[in-house]
């Protein structure tokens, strides 16, 4: 978590093509993604204590260009559950999103039960991941708890920074936290203040009417900021979840192994009944779409006001959401283009690692047969001196 923050290249793609929308509700702001046919079911995802939206933007880069339309918001800022609740509905009402799919991790995956339980109507499935079911220990290793909306930012960041494990990392898993960190940074004192009221706010997530098999529990095996006691009790609530554990990734799986991550969302989709529609992603023939055998044509939003940030203040349209090309009539394909470029450098920069670990997988190959080989002359040299000698001792008896 050291050094000087870089910006990884698929992100610089990534926030030159996708518009970052904020727009007031009430009197919350909400800064969100929102990109993929807009006739699909959305996946939104919540992002932990530490998360923005920004932090799932290698999810919405694969899932939309298989014809998934992902959302990906900043949690704001609600000071308790209820407030949640009822702040994230409004907002699902703004974009005109009714039937939900929920991703969270850690924090955002809390939250994502509590609406599940509250608003069964609305969320058809979850995705969980590093997450759990109360805050009890949250508060109780937090005595200054009360005192959290007057703390100065410097400390929220700090206490914060330290429930993410400093390094040694393997690179993917390095990268990860320093994106993270760099998000972390970004955020007010009332952001860090309001989540960390909800990490600590006495709550627990009662019976669910979601059927355990349109569960999916996505955890890491190696560690992670939430203890395994808490995660072993998601696991313990919903047994009959399906369970998709990675071997490694880190507190951010969605960034340190994003080939995973996707893989397991996609399934998880498709599983629970998500038709993706390929044939509405910009650039891709109709006749190679995978999915749903729908024709019904995509609604098409208008372009966003010029802007260098390319976010957008205003509220979105009714009945179409948030406009999906953000430019002009020709920016589909190259949108395409570079979110696809964007994404194969990922698997460039992935299948580079992989090769890297089997060059020293294989040199110290080498080396362990270099040294058995020299053991081993090394022994049949004892052995035939050995045999000499007790030979050359047998004559000068004789």
């Amino acid at each position: 978590m050291k050094g000087v923050f870089s910006a990884p290249g698929d992100y610089v793609y990534f926030k030159s093509q996708v518009p970052l929308h904020k727009i007031p509700i009430g009197s919350k702001q909400w800064r969100y993604y929102d990109f993929g046919p807009k006739v699909v079911p959305p996946l939104i995802c919540l992002p932990g204590t530490a998360g923005t939206a920004d932090v799932y933007y290698k999810q919405i880069m694969s899932l939309s260009m298989k014809g998934y339309r992902v959302i990906s918001v900043d949690i704001p800022r609600v000071w308790n559950h209820q407030e949640w609740i009822q702040a994230f509905e409004k907002f699902l009402d703004a974009i005109d999103v009714h039937h939900i799919h929920l991703y969270g991790t850690s924090l955002g995956g809390f939250l994502a039960q509590l609406f599940a339980q509250h608003r069964p109507r609305r969320v058809k499935s979850l995705v969980l991941s590093n997450t759990f079911l109360e805050t009890n220990s949250f508060a109780a290793a937090m005595p200054w708890a009360p005192f959290v909306g007057w703390t100065p930012s410097f400390l929220l960041k700090r206490y914060v920074l330290t429930g993410i494990r400093d390094g040694p990392h393997e690179p993917f898993i390095a990268d990860s936290v320093d994106f993270v960190v760099a998000q972390v940074e970004t955020l007010s004192r009332d952001d860090l203040a309001s989540r960390l009221s909800l990490t600590v706010d006495a709550a627990s997530v009662g019976p669910l009417l979601l059927s355990d098999s349109l569960i999916t529990i996505m955890d890491t095996n190696d560690f992670c900021a939430i203890p395994q006691q808490l995660k072993d009790q998601v696991t313990e609530r919903y047994p009959g979840a399906r369970q998709a554990y990675l071997k490694s990734g880190g507190d951010f799986p969605f960034l340190s192994r994003p080939d995973e991550v996707n893989l397991h969302l996609q399934l998880h989709l498709r599983r629970v009944g998500v038709d993706a529609r390929q044939d509405m992603v910009p650039g891709v023939p109709k006749n190679d779409a995978g999915g749903s055998s729908s024709n019904q044509n995509d609604e098409q939003g208008g372009t966003d006001d010029a802007q260098d940030d390319r976010t957008d203040c205003g509220s979105p349209r009714n009945g179409s959401g948030p406009p999906l090309v953000p430019d002009g009539p020709d920016s589909g394909n190259s949108q395409n283009q570079h979110l696809s470029n964007a994404y194969l450098s990922i698997s460039r920069e992935h299948l580079v690692h992989l090769m890297l670990l089997a060059v020293m997988e294989n040199e110290q190959a080498i080396l362990a047969s270099k040294a058995m080989l020299h053991f081993t002359c090394e022994y049949v040299i004892l052995d035939l001196l050995r045999t000499y000698l007790s030979s050359l001792y047998i004559n000068l008896e004789v």
